[in-house]
């Protein structure tokens, strides 16, 4: 059997198997249970947080052959044929591909026919927001009063683009992007069931680097598997996503808060021998100062899950306040500022340069003097100004004798 990836394999096959969400499941599954369905559905978050696998979800608990449920048996066969993608009722539509209105009044024409093997025949309708302004017209009036065997699930990453007529036609659920942490224990679970060894520092990689999408955290764990030639270790994630070694970000940061300018810049000349992705450093130091400014204002809510909580308590201690909302603001603006720099390499080292120049209580002097050289002849040394010279004393005035 061919490999299948895990962003497919591990799709969940129930609502209890989705991770997160959980505002949008609690409301589908209580109209379900009390047989209050809508007949449009919008689904709207960003990429990789579960609105299509909602979507197929909803059609199986509508079309499921024990009934309409919360909980489909999964082992029927329109459960199954939902499952491999090969339901006759359940028609996926992908509007980036098919945005002309000739597609669109193909789909309102078929609406009237019955369903083939199930109870409710499903559209479900990806990037609906790519539409035409055509096709939307088009769409309205069958959008607003279907058939009653028919049900619009309607899915896109971007519901500013859609028209206020289609918006006031569903039912609108927003969809959460995913929090690191649901992102870590999801993918130690994948790992577990997978059989493959992890370290968990690696697993908080991937979920940073994910940016909130399960999808794309589990197609990035299938790339640290090939990378890590079945294994996961902290060292192989970060050399795949591009980051430094932790020891090298300590190092950097070691010098900050010494004002160590030398030593940091021959630091940077270390780390960029492995040719490394300057911005993805940033996020990393953005990262640890945020997590410093957290145990400063909350002393013990830091946890070891990057496996750096002993540093972090301590640049707690070392670094003030100010210090600590000065790098990270700075670090903030140099990231931005890496887009328009001519190298990448000469922006960084300017950002962290001026954690150093703008760091409250840093030594501003002017550079020392450089030392007088001997007079060559004695005579041309000056003397050392003397005490200005005093005016005389005037002498006081006698009083004029009275006239006789």
């Amino acid at each position: 059997m061919s490999y299948q990836v895990l962003a497919r394999k591990w799709r969940p096959r129930t609502f209890e198997d989705m991770v997160g969400q959980e505002h949008v499941l609690k409301a589908l599954i209580h109209a379900l249970d009390n047989d209050r369905l809508h007949h449009a559905y919008l689904f709207t978050g960003t990429r990789g947080v579960g609105k299509t696998t909602i979507g197929r979800l909803l059609a199986r608990c509508l079309n499921c052959e024990t009934g309409v449920t919360s909980r489909p048996c999964g082992e029927c066969d329109s459960c199954r044929e939902i499952q491999e993608g090969r339901f006759v009722d359940l028609i996926e539509i992908d509007a980036a591909s098919r945005t002309g209105v000739d597609d669109m009044r193909e789909l309102t024409d078929n609406v009237q026919y019955a369903p083939t093997r199930g109870r409710f025949k499903v559209y479900l309708i990806d990037e609906v927001h790519m539409l035409s302004n055509q096709s939307f017209n088009a769409f309205l009036k069958t959008l607003e009063e279907p058939p009653e065997h028919v049900k619009f699930l309607l899915a896109t990453t971007d519901p500013q683009k859609l028209p206020v007529t289609v918006l006031s036609r569903c039912l609108q659920f927003n969809l959460k992007r995913m929090t690191p942490e649901h992102i870590v224990n999801h993918l130690s679970y994948v790992l577990t069931e997978e059989q493959v060894p992890f370290e968990e520092p690696a697993l908080w990689l991937l979920a940073r680097a994910a940016d909130g999408s399960m999808r794309d955290a589990l197609s990035l764990t299938d790339q640290a598997i090939a990378f890590g030639n079945q294994t996961l270790s902290r060292a192989d994630v970060g050399s795949m996503l591009g980051t430094i070694d932790q020891r090298s970000t300590q190092q950097l940061v070691a010098c900050l808060v010494g004002n160590d300018g030398p030593g940091l810049l021959g630091e940077i000349q270390r780390i960029s021998e492995f040719a490394p992705d300057y911005s993805v450093i940033l996020e990393d130091l953005l990262s640890l100062f945020h997590r410093v400014t957290m145990e400063q204002v909350v002393p013990g809510s830091v946890d070891n899950a990057l496996g750096d909580a002993a540093q972090v308590k301590t640049l707690a201690r070392q670094l003030s306040a100010e210090d600590a909302q000065l790098f990270y603001q700075t670090a903030l603006i140099g990231r931005k500022d890496l887009e328009v720099t001519p190298d990448a390499r000469m922006g960084f080292e300017m950002t962290l340069l001026r954690m150093l120049a703008f760091r409250p209580g840093s030594d501003r002097r002017a550079p020392p003097a450089t030392a007088r050289s001997a007079p060559a002849a004695a005579g041309s040394e000056e003397p050392e100004p003397g005490p200005a010279p005093q005016a005389p004393a005037r002498p006081p005035v006698q009083p004029e004798a009275p006239a006789p």
